[in-house]
């Protein structure tokens, strides 16, 4: 019989989406939270309101790894439709908690793992009359059994409760009668179990806070001065538009009188387009989409780019191609949006990992967009975005706005005076940056006309070769100067390793935890976390500094490695891509998994080539 560990469980609850599982899910995992304990939590989710499967996978760490877990310690068996799966998604020796009101078919029965049984159908139909909210209720039944089982109290469930229904008494205690059933049943009917135990840690999460990448995003935006928003509704990006439409309200009026607008457009065309001309007419612009969205989108961009118009996308990526899964993860729309539009483009892409670079990166895209004069991406993913992480609280720093090369009426009448004249795409500093001016400027040569078509410097229209050509190598330069304005990688070096990972956005966590558990084993690495593109001349020093790069992202086809390459050809042969694109959170093991082949490979390479040579 094991030993139970302490703070290190993965529960995985399989319901069908629409039967209220979602809220007794977030009472468990803010329970093991409020306990102090380091947690996660994945929701896995169909694309459907109700009736498909879902599943939700709580990690507890006491090691503070929050990535998924490779194996499932416990599984809370919901759901008829998936059961006969479910069985062996748990790992040996593993747990299934199941509703015993009825007697469990032979087929649903496996060695190797241990069965518990709680009549829940029972349970609540004693204890709650006949209405939807009956089976909703069975979910708390659940919920009740596995804080016995695993040592989470009645008053913290109780406390958790309190802070979501606060206002709301007989929810509480509706939901708490059915969660004590559950605990007492266990209880009294002496059922343990030998995988681990929850143990409160005194001030272990004392000041975080736990929220979605969304919800980061959309306060890092407000506070970044977004005046307009608009969009239209896409999963996983719509909850940051909610979240704009929540929180805007009470932090952007002014004597009473709203300072901003959202546009539900009546598709991502238009939504791309109102963010443009809001952005040309200096406004703070934004929109969130997906990868279908920004399909759509492609044009506007295009155009924001070539006539230098400041606009902010957030882009919450999906499975795809195609509808492809919708509600599923992946890092798979990264060259649609380094290259989005057709033509010569290439765009700025800010890169968050956390819940304070959600924040911090959605505050700060609005100054690189109007300091380069250009669309600028924030790029996220359905992971980052829609699930719950743990957070130190977000900070404003109080730096003013950086409206880049905004030109005032003032200081046009200074050029006059000094005999220099305001032309709108001339690069007047080397940096491929022009100056501009808004609509409002009531200098009389503050004016310009924007146009999508060939120009020169005084945004004259220009089908002139040498123009054209000017123009473009202008817009370069500008791309260039970006490299070393975007956030810097985070690097991580030790002296004497030359084996290297880079990874970027919500691949950081699981790669945190397979470095810790190489680490273990003898293989040391040096790490850097990507945070923006243009790529710095940190990254290049990176490749330069190690035989062998190891590049997680999650996508099929390596598009961040093609980037790199592209790049940096003669340095190039130096990464092998860790490719993972199931739909699902990235998990430590897969990414130890396919180093440790790539490692295997690269060693028989070398020994060939010195048979080869000898």
């Amino acid at each position: 019989m094991e030993t139970p560990r302490i703070n290190d469980l993965s529960i995985c609850v399989a319901t069908e989406n629409g039967s209220g599982s979602a809220s007794a899910n977030n009472i468990l995992f803010k329970a093991i939270f409020k306990m102090g304990i380091p947690c996660s939590s994945k929701n896995m989710f169909p694309s459907n309101i109700q009736g498909l499967p879902t599943w939700y996978q709580i990690r507890a760490s006491a090691e503070g790894y929050f990535g998924r877990k490779d194996v499932i310690d416990a599984m809370v068996m919901f759901n008829d439709t998936t059961a006969a799966k479910d069985i062996y998604r748990i790992r040996d020796g593993g747990l299934i908690l199941y509703d015993d009101s009825t007697p469990l078919p032979p087929n649903l029965k496996r060695e190797g793992v241990q069965y518990l049984g709680v009549p829940a159908n029972k349970i609540v139909q004693k204890l709650v009359p006949a209405s939807p909210l009956r089976g909703k209720q069975r979910n708390m039944v659940y919920v009740g059994a596995l804080a016995y089982l695993f040592g989470i109290d009645m008053e913290t469930i109780r406390a958790v409760l309190e802070d979501t229904f606060g206002k709301k008494p007989v929810v509480i205690e509706s939901n708490l009668l059915c969660i004590d059933a559950g605990y007492r049943h266990m209880e009294e009917n002496g059922v343990t179990q030998n995988i681990a135990r929850l143990q409160a840690i005194p001030n272990g999460n004392k000041g975080k806070i736990i929220t979605e990448g969304n919800t980061a995003g959309a306060l890092g935006a407000i506070y970044g001065g977004a005046t307009l928003v608009s969009w239209y509704p896409i999963t996983p990006s719509s909850s940051l538009a909610e979240n704009l439409e929540h929180y805007l309200p009470r932090l952007r009026k002014s004597n009473g009188k709203a300072t901003y607008a959202i546009i539900q457009a009546e598709d991502e065309i238009a939504a791309a387009g109102m963010v443009v001309g809001a952005g040309w007419a200096g406004a703070r612009s934004m929109t969130c989409t997906s990868g279908p969205g920004l399909s759509l989108m492609n044009e506007t961009i295009g155009l924001a780019h070539f006539a230098e118009i400041p606009s902010v996308f957030f882009i919450i990526q999906r499975g795809g191609p195609s509808t492809g899964l919708p509600t599923r993860t992946q890092q798979a729309d990264i060259q649609l949006m380094y290259y989005c539009s057709h033509g010569d483009t290439r765009h700025i892409i800010l890169i968050p990992h956390d819940m304070k670079s959600c924040f911090d990166f959605a505050r700060r895209s609005f100054d690189v967009a109007e300091r380069f004069q250009t669309p600028v991406f924030v790029m996220m993913d359905l992971d980052l975005g829609m699930n719950l992480w743990s957070s130190e609280p977000f900070r404003l720093e109080k730096e003013p706005f950086d409206r880049g090369k905004l030109v005032t009426a003032e200081m046009l009448e200074q050029w006059e005076k000094e005999g220099k004249k305001f032309r709108r795409y001339f690069d007047a500093d080397g940096d491929g940056i022009p100056y501009r001016t808004i609509p409002g400027n009531p200098h009389r040569h503050a004016a310009y006309f924007t146009r999508g078509s060939g120009h020169d410097a005084d945004a004259l229209y220009s089908e002139d070769e040498n123009d054209y050509k000017e123009t473009l190598d202008r817009l370069r330069r500008k791309f260039e100067t970006a490299r070393s304005y975007v956030p810097k990688p985070i690097i991580e070096m030790n002296e004497g390793v030359k084996t290297g990972v880079i990874c970027f956005g919500s691949s950081y966590e699981p790669t945190r935890e397979a470095r810790d558990r190489l680490r273990a084993v003898g293989l040391k690495t040096n790490h850097l976390l990507l945070r923006a593109l243009p790529l710095t001349e940190e990254v290049k020093e990176f490749l330069e500094a190690h035989k062998t790069i190891y590049l997680v992202e999650q996508n099929r086809d390596a598009q961040m490695a093609a980037v790199v390459k592209e790049e940096w050809p003669e340095l190039g042969a130096k990464i092998i891509s860790v490719l993972i694109y199931d739909g699902l959170p990235v998990t430590a093991g897969e990414i130890v998994k396919q180093i440790f082949n790539g490692a295997q490979a690269t060693t028989a390479e070398v020994v060939r080539q010195a048979r080869l040579r000898g």
